[in-house]
């Protein structure tokens, strides 16, 4: 009985950690390719228009500045954020995961 249950448990332990080996490398390839296509975007929209890029940008900050806004002022009781409050505040929580996921895994990602 003892020598399956270590058998098992040994099992269970390479299961979860080649499980946890894949994931990293899933997550890493994930981070390069979105780093990838962030720098492709923005070398493209460059050699569009530099203008409509800073303006672009220009823009998206200030989207990002009312989201992050929104999210850290103290809202009114009884009221939820709507419209265009909303869309803000999910732009910037959408936008602060994929920061830090790029912080987390993008470091290490060795494509710079």
């Amino acid at each position: 009985m003892g020598v399956r249950r270590a058998a098992k448990g040994t099992g269970e332990f390479l299961t979860e950690l080649v499980g946890e080996a894949v994931g990293e490398v899933i997550l890493g390839l994930l981070a390069c390719a979105l780093l990838g296509c962030l720098a492709l975007i923005t070398y493209l929209s460059w050699s569009f228009s530099p203008r409509l890029t800073v303006a672009g940008a220009g823009l998206l900050g200030l989207f990002l500045a009312h989201g992050a806004w929104r999210i850290f002022r103290d809202p009114a009781k009884g009221r939820r954020r709507r419209g265009l409050a909303g869309v803000t505040a999910a732009g910037f929580t959408l936008t602060a995961a994929a920061g830090v996921f790029l912080l987390i895994y993008g470091a290490g990602c060795g494509c710079a």
